[in-house]
């Protein structure tokens, strides 16, 4: 009936008259009425998806566990609400979301907590970008710590890796049977070091090991693709820039390039670029291995005030000249960040741990957050001018 319709307005416009025009739109109405159509019989047109241009990301990681320590976030207007919304209201397309193997010692960024967690951006219609530490806590450029269920075969690589593929393809099989398959998938956190290791860590990486190992990984995400026909994307992940042009020199010479991102860690306290210079290396690594770039992870102080007894990771020492400990300040960094990673071809951008704010609860090292300075929300929970980024904002 849409056709006739336009059909019938293009040809009164055009202003044809006569018996030929009304022969064709006698021939469509008898031909299109012919049956027992009813408004449930019609056919509906699906319409297609309209590409991400940018990733506007948050990591909601923790979002589960502050909900039930007692946090209750409030949008711009103090209003409170669920903190996905808030995100997705903002302009937030994509949600990392971190997973431990079995951490024994919190409820939290296991199976279940992440197939909750994936379940509220899907909601929403968000992106996932599912981040495998492939531990039992966490990862980083520090500790590659392995699971304490494949501590018995750390010594034999094939038997590591079929370990490492079986669980990577198991987990994503079974977020498939509720529709919850990530959109791209990360191999290990942070993974300057060779991947699941033992105490002190090994130097220098033992690349027929560790490629390997992360091979297997890669595998395991491009088989379930192919098995559940839908794309998801693979992501190495790196802390800061400049080691990112050493590790992704090395791997690719030793046999792992079957991924689509590249994905980076860039706080500028630990980084030796600043925003003046960060374009060289993020242009040297996109142009160089032709793979999508994005800093998966970044966050800046919106203030230097303690909100509890657990100091904060980001204070004085972490500011950059013209970008104070301010929400503004916070806006500006995250603007002028985007920008650098947009001006040389980089594809996305994702806030760390924007909702870990301050509760009664715990964590490893003590009562509070260690990140209530540097989160999205201000301390009576409510969003920060950095949450504007999300929306392209430039005040």
């Amino acid at each position: 009936m849409i056709f006739i319709y336009f059909s019938f307005l293009y040809f009164h416009r055009m202003k044809f008259r006569g018996l030929f025009t009304s022969c064709i739109l006698f021939t469509l109405l008898l031909s299109c009425s012919s049956g027992n159509d009813t408004p449930n019989d019609k056919e509906e047109i699906p319409i297609p998806e309209a590409p991400v241009t940018f990733y506007y990301g948050a990591d909601l990681s923790y979002v589960n566990e502050m909900e039930d320590c007692g946090a209750s976030y409030k949008d711009a207007n103090s209003a409170a609400k669920d903190p996905y919304a808030i995100f997705k209201e903002a302009g937030t397309n994509l949600i990392r979301i971190r997973l431990w193997h079995n951490p024994t010692w919190t409820n939290y960024s296991n199976y279940n907590d992440v197939k909750k967690s994936i379940q509220r951006a899907k909601n929403l219609n968000m992106k996932v970008l599912l981040d495998f530490h492939y531990s039992d806590t966490w990862t980083d450029p520090s500790k590659q710590q392995i699971p304490s269920a494949w501590l018995n075969s750390i010594n034999d690589t094939p038997v590591l890796g079929d370990l490492l593929y079986n669980y990577t393809y198991n987990t994503l099989n079974e977020l498939s049977r509720s529709n919850l398959l990530p959109d791209i998938v990360q191999i290990g956190n942070e993974i300057n070091p060779m991947i699941l290791q033992d105490g002190a860590l090994q130097w220098p990486i033992d690349w027929v090991r560790n490629s390997s190992l992360l091979n297997k990984g890669i595998k395991a995400v491009r088989d379930i693709s192919n098995v559940k026909n839908k794309n998801i994307e693979v992501m190495l992940h790196i802390a800061q820039p400049e080691n990112g042009l050493w590790w992704f020199d090395q791997a690719t010479k030793n046999g792992v390039t079957d991924f689509d991102w590249i994905g980076l860690s860039y706080y500028p306290i630990w980084s030796d670029y600043n925003l003046n210079n960060l374009a060289t290396p993020l242009s040297t690594l996109i142009n160089t291995y032709k793979k999508r770039l994005m800093i998966a992870e970044t966050a800046y102080p919106f203030t230097l005030e303690n909100a509890d007894s657990a100091n904060n990771i980001l204070g004085s020492d972490a500011l950059i000249d013209g970008y104070p400990a301010t929400q503004q300040g916070q806006l500006n960094y995250l603007n002028k960040l985007k920008m650098i990673v947009e001006s040389v071809g980089g594809e996305g951008l994702i806030y760390w741990e924007p909702a870990w704010v301050s509760t009664d609860c715990s964590t490893l090292w003590g009562q509070g957050s260690h990140w209530d300075n540097a989160t999205l929300f201000d301390h009576d929970y409510k969003t920060t001018l950095g949450m504007q980024f999300y929306n392209g904002s430039l005040q």
